[in-house]
């Protein structure tokens, strides 16, 4: 199954936590601290597979997390790495930004990244040994990694573009101008998926051409099988716009021009002006003479390359590939798109963003850096509950409470601890 959108959720790892540890050894006394750090988290890199062409591998796991970072240990001991989590994607996948829809990255000309960092490890407790504070029975636990929300989104990296009503012949030209082997059927939609070929135009030049499945009207709305895959002519450099000249299901090949066109049109106004080259095939079996002159003269007016061709057997289409060699030399390069999303800060809180509750005699303190702050503190030690203490004071957590009316011996919940106030 040929799947080119897929939406999900990656976590890099969390930093592993700071040992609290003291050295003891025979004979040594106060050997001091000796807390290792913890060990940073795993990241998740993206990494281009050349043997992908789908996004299938993600049609069922969405979901992709890095190892944590182990904690530190005794003996200066630091916690080992996360493991980075490698996930392989197709070349050509666009990564944005779920909600805002921002380019994250275009892995079309990259090998590697980096999608998310994992979290650095906490510092261990030697790390806070002073000349007054010898003994320090506290240690900052690891910072949590990064974790986003993407929409993975394949674009072929093709030079040129098939487009044109379904049953027009875009498989059967492809399968003559390169060894690619689409399905080829008399009956409409037949090409479910988009087939790559690579045509050598000489021994020094080829290029990439894509049959995209048949475009019909409404196609930019949703209608046949278009919509889904019209994305994958957004790189194309050319256009080969494939009319069926014979009319032979009823259809003037005027009408259908234009409203392919539209169609491009209504789907990307950038889309609809790249350079296109006209090909009119079944040119062996037209015969209304009227029809075929009526459009060479309105392909003429509108400037484009015209080519009466037939795939089916092989008349015009050396000509039809020659000109478009020529132009694709003279074209920029497939396009990248640009990053332009923009990372937000790590959500790390404020003491303003506290939210503080009354209820009677217990004030209940709730917020992400507070939460944080506990992380870092050992409540079981004198020291680190007066550096508790002392960094809520200074933050002006108790004068807010004292502004709200907190009064002595007031209880003060904050998460699983609980301490008098006084004043």
């Amino acid at each position: 199954m040929f799947v080119d959108k897929a939406v999900i959720s990656v976590k890099a790892g969390k930093g592993g936590n700071g040992a609290v540890s003291f050295h003891r050894e025979k004979y040594v006394a106060a050997g001091g601290p000796d807390g290792g750090d913890g060990g940073r988290g795993g990241s998740i890199i993206l990494s281009v597979d050349t043997n992908m062409s789908t996004l299938m591998d993600f049609r069922y796991k969405k979901k992709y997390a890095a190892a944590n970072g182990a904690d530190g240990s005794s003996n200066n001991k630091a916690g080992k790495d996360g493991k980075d989590l490698t996930i392989r994607v197709p070349k050509g996948t666009v990564v944005r930004e779920r909600d805002s829809g921002s380019v994250i990255v275009d892995m079309s000309d990259k090998n590697t990244f980096r999608l998310v960092r994992g979290g650095n490890g906490g510092w261990g407790n030697r790390h806070f040994a002073t000349a007054t504070r010898q003994a320090p029975r506290f240690a900052k636990g690891g910072l949590s990694g990064e974790e986003l929300d993407v929409e993975l989104e394949l674009k072929l990296l093709a030079d040129v573009g098939l487009v044109g009503y379904p049953n027009v012949g875009k498989s059967t030209l492809l399968s003559v101008v390169s060894k690619a082997n689409p399905k080829i059927a008399d009956y409409h939609f037949t090409t479910l998926f988009p087939n790559l070929g690579v045509v050598y135009f000489n021994d020094d030049f080829s290029f990439i051409i894509a049959d995209i499945p048949g475009i019909i009207e409404g196609a930019s709305d949703g209608t046949g099988l278009g919509h889904d895959f019209l994305r994958h002519i957004d790189r194309c450099r050319l256009i080969l716009h494939v009319v069926d000249i014979s009319g032979s299901e009823g259809r003037n090949p005027v009408n259908d021009f234009e409203i392919i066109n539209e169609e491009l049109r209504r789907y990307s106004p950038e889309l609809a002006e790249r350079p296109q080259i006209v090909a009119a095939n079944k040119s062996d079996i037209a015969q209304d003479e009227e029809l075929t002159k009526a459009f060479k003269e309105y392909i003429k007016e509108r400037g484009y390359d015209l080519f009466l061709i037939s795939a089916a057997t092989n008349t015009g289409v050396k000509e039809l590939i020659s000109d478009t060699a020529a132009k694709l030399s003279a074209l920029p390069p497939i396009t990248v798109f640009e990053a332009d999303y923009i990372p937000k800060p790590r959500m790390q809180g404020t003491p303003e963003d506290l939210v503080i509750e009354n209820y009677d005699d217990v004030w209940t303190i709730e917020g992400e850096w507070i939460e944080r702050l506990m992380q870092n503190v050992n409540f079981s030690d004198y020291e680190s509950r007066m550096y508790f203490d002392r960094v809520l004071r200074n933050a002006g957590v108790y004068k807010r409470l004292e502004d709200m009316g907190i009064k002595d011996g007031d209880t003060i919940s904050v998460y699983t601890m609980e301490f008098e106030y006084t004043e």
